[in-house]
């Protein structure tokens, strides 16, 4: 069976405090994220952008997060103020692996890292591994 994995990074740069952590964590800081995104899918497709069914999906998509908080996405935010969600790395991989499977076909397989230090970072995806 064919299978295309797309591979994207970006970074962005945000500040953001664990609420009830105990400890420096727990007070405002900031960090240049990295993220990496691997797209997996064992047929191509159409998108936004091309009408012909002849990419896994748009890199635009991927990298979303890397735009500026005033356009959607979390460059120079305050990321307690941009997700609903507790901003640890896991919960902020978590983010955005669920909003970016909103602007995918259904039919791709999102792995999101997430490094908040250079020696630090998480993986999330919603496959059983």
């Amino acid at each position: 069976m064919p299978t295309w994995t797309l591979h994207t990074e970006f970074k962005f740069d945000a500040a953001h405090f664990i609420d009830g952590y105990d400890g420096k964590c727990g007070r405002m800081h900031g960090h240049t994220y990295k993220v990496h995104i691997s797209a997996k899918s064992h047929e191509l497709n159409p998108s936004k952008y091309l009408k012909s069914a002849d990419m896994v999906c748009d890199f635009k998509e991927l990298k979303w997060a890397a735009s500026d908080s005033k356009k959607g996405g979390f460059d120079h935010s305050v990321l307690n103020e941009e997700i609903p969600v507790a901003t640890t790395a896991e919960r902020i991989a978590e983010y955005i692996h669920k909003e970016t499977v909103k602007r995918i076909p259904g039919n791709i397989e999102l792995k999101v890292t997430v490094w908040e230090t250079d020696t630090s970072w998480v993986e999330y995806t919603d496959q059983d591994v």
